[in-house]
């Protein structure tokens, strides 16, 4: 094995497991994968000089202050409310993590907090494998889930992850990157396109209410490239974490998302099978420790694009699917491609 395709040790949990991070080169990128968590720990476009991600230069920084940044949350990402749902009659009580009145991202020692098993490395790809035990959180069933990540192409970065379980379960994952395509210090200087004619309005819980509401008329029309920068009716910024709703159900891979930078040049097309896409603006981040390079992370350093299945699914009619049962594989795949002008 050649030297690039070495392990390297990039840190140790507080359990005293190693924690190994790999780098894969193709394409224009270059991504490192750090094993905690499944978390592109860095990314970084040929002719660029800034990353293209929210990270940290160590690891000892993630456990403590990463709101989820390149990581794999799980068994089942976004919010549940109430942590409650019922499947095939029987009623769940999952972890309320989320102020002790949500349950968010599969729970406290969800498995973007926990550390994966490499399975295949090589130049260009990184495979890796988590169980998430019957019962943890409260779910339900022994969940095995794969993360493949691949740079090739021009750009592209593909993320796949597959799901299987052993009982009728929850599963719906994401890659929460947060992306920041010019290296400033807010991301509001982006333009966004979002192909969704529908989003889903919460309360204040950030739990969906229920309703699909069409986004004319709306700050959350972004059919046409607008500016991320937009004020609502009070004159102040949008705050962007919402579900939009690209389908009722998994597709063929289709063009979701562009966003570019008007400062760098630098644009990003999100090609996903998934139903719908959390749009997070990163105006809650207030990180207390330096990111890659120095960089202070403070409000909208950084947008989220997670493709999935929309929040609070199983509580909804007229929602995608959400349960995962045994004999099933749940395969969740999103390309995202980065240009240069």
């Amino acid at each position: 094995m050649s030297e690039k395709l070495e392990r390297e040790v990039f840190g140790t949990t507080k359990d005293g497991e190693t924690v190994y991070r790999v780098e894969i080169k193709g394409g224009g990128l270059t991504a490192k994968i750090m094993t905690w968590g499944a978390v592109i720990q860095d990314l970084r476009l040929d002719g660029h000089d800034a990353p293209l991600l929210l990270g940290f230069d160590d690891f000892a920084s993630y456990p403590s202050h990463s709101s989820y940044f390149g990581a794999t949350p799980g068994r089942c990402a976004n919010r549940i409310g109430g942590g409650k749902f019922t499947l095939d009659g029987k009623a769940y009580q999952l972890e309320l993590n989320e102020k002790g009145v949500s349950h968010l991202h599969g729970g406290s020692d969800n498995i973007a907090k926990r550390n994966w098993t490499i399975v295949e490395h090589d130049a260009d790809c990184a495979v890796l494998k988590i169980v998430d035990p019957d019962g943890r959180a409260g779910y339900p069933g022994n969940c095995t889930v794969q993360a493949t990540y691949r740079v090739h192409g021009n750009g592209e970065l593909s993320v796949a992850y597959e799901t299987t379980t052993d009982q009728p379960t929850l599963a719906n994952l994401c890659q929460h990157a947060y992306f920041n395509l010019d290296g400033r210090e807010d991301a509001l200087g982006h333009d966004i396109m979002i192909a969704a004619d529908h989003y889903l309005p919460t309360d204040e819980k950030q739990i969906p209410t229920g309703e699909i509401r069409h986004v004319e008329g709306t700050v959350f029309d972004f059919r046409e490239m607008a500016p991320m920068k937009r004020f609502d009716d009070g004159g102040e910024q949008a705050l962007y974490d919402h579900n939009f709703c690209l389908s009722t159900q998994r597709t063929a891979k289709r063009t979701v998302v562009l966003a570019r930078s008007v400062n760098s040049g630098v644009s990003l097309e999100v090609r996903t099978t998934e139903p719908g896409i959390q749009f997070y603006a990163g105006f809650k981040l207030d990180v207390a420790v330096a990111g890659i390079g120095g960089r202070k992370y403070g409000p909208f350093a950084g947008f989220c694009l997670e493709t999935q299945v929309w929040p609070d699914a199983i509580n909804h009619q007229g929602f995608p699917n959400a349960v995962l049962r045994p004999g099933e594989v749940l395969r969740q795949e999103t390309d995202y491609i980065f240009t240069k002008s």
